[in-house]
């Protein structure tokens, strides 16, 4: 062998040696960013989770590393799916299901979640994102189970969202499989026919009717209860002022009473004489009265001086 085979035989071997430890070098090192971890194996077997920065590993094929972002939110679409922002199709076997009251629906899930285990994520779990799907597919059916329709199509979705996401939390702390729930959503219910639409439709309009005609008799009674409150005071203090008023003219015939009972009482004849007189002016107020001394007769004479004749004897007196 000659020196010049000697030296190109060096010269591959010293470029074969500098490729080699630049794949050792750059395979020795990596970068974890803010929102991932990394997870480290030796061999193919768990060794750590490495959090954000740069770091040193022994090169393959002795050390690898799966890096996770593990503060992406992901998405699952139940019921529904998706080939663009705009362009949308139904998945029936996902979405129809059986209300408590016995009645079919159509309702269209959106969950989001994010990766909070790396380690379980990758290693404790075989395709966690389809088990969370059939995990989350098991526990809204179980959730829309137990409530009406008029829920499940009307007012009751926002209580539907927190059930599941409860229970889809329950189920995730018995089974980690290295994922946790951020938001569920119901992005749409609907009955299975076009006629039942409308008339859940009609219902939910009736009862926005209804919500509008009660603000509405809300609104005109607080406009008229200061009204008649206030005629309701007047009432009062009239009724007040009309007892007050029963209540002194009493007092005043009663004082007057008193007053002709002890004036009788000392002067029986004189008082009850003038008594009597008095009632013959208010009878009678159109007459005079004269006493006749001779015959012992009163007589009552018309006021426009009618002669004798026309005289009347008052009851209980003699007459010749």
């Amino acid at each position: 062998m000659n020196s010049q085979n000697i030296k190109m035989i060096r010269l591959i071997g010293l470029v074969g040696l500098v490729i080699l430890l630049i794949v050792i070098g750059s395979s020795s090192f990596y970068s974890v960013s803010e929102s991932e971890q990394a997870v480290l194996t030796t061999f193919g077997k768990y060794t750590k989770t490495v959090d954000a920065g740069l770091h040193g590993k022994l090169p393959w094929p002795f050390q690898a590393v799966t890096i996770l972002s593990v503060n992406l939110t992901q998405k699952i679409e139940l019921g529904y799916g998706s080939n663009g922002p705009n362009d949308y199709y139904a998945i029936p076997e996902e979405s129809t299901m059986i209300t408590g009251d016995l009645n079919i629906v159509n309702i269209d899930f959106f969950v989001e979640w994010k990766i909070s285990d790396p380690y379980r994520y990758l290693f404790e779990t075989d395709s966690p994102d389809i088990i969370l799907k059939n995990m989350l597919q098991s526990t809204v059916r179980s959730v829309v189970g137990t409530k009406n329709i008029d829920d499940v199509l009307t007012t009751g979705k926002v209580q539907i969202q927190a059930d599941v996401k409860e229970l889809l939390r329950q189920h995730l702390e018995l089974h980690d499989i290295g994922v946790m729930i951020l938001d569920v959503k119901v992005n749409d219910s609907e009955p299975p026919t076009e006629e039942v639409a409308k008339a859940f439709r009609d219902v939910e309009t009736a009862k926005q009717e209804k919500e509008t005609a009660l603000n509405q008799a809300i609104a005109y009674k607080n406009s008229k209860l200061p009204e008649a409150n206030a005629q309701a005071d007047k009432i009062v203090r009239n009724a007040e002022g009309l007892k007050q008023s029963k209540i002194n003219e009493a007092m005043g015939e009663r004082d007057r009473f008193l007053s002709m009972y002890q004036e009788y009482a000392n002067f029986p004849e004189i008082t009850r004489d003038r008594m009597y007189l008095v009632a013959l002016e208010e009878i009678l107020p159109n007459i005079r009265v004269f006493v006749d001394d001779g015959s012992n007769v009163l007589k009552l004479l018309p006021l426009d001086g009618s002669n004798s004749s026309s005289a009347t004897a008052l009851p209980g007196t003699n007459s010749n």
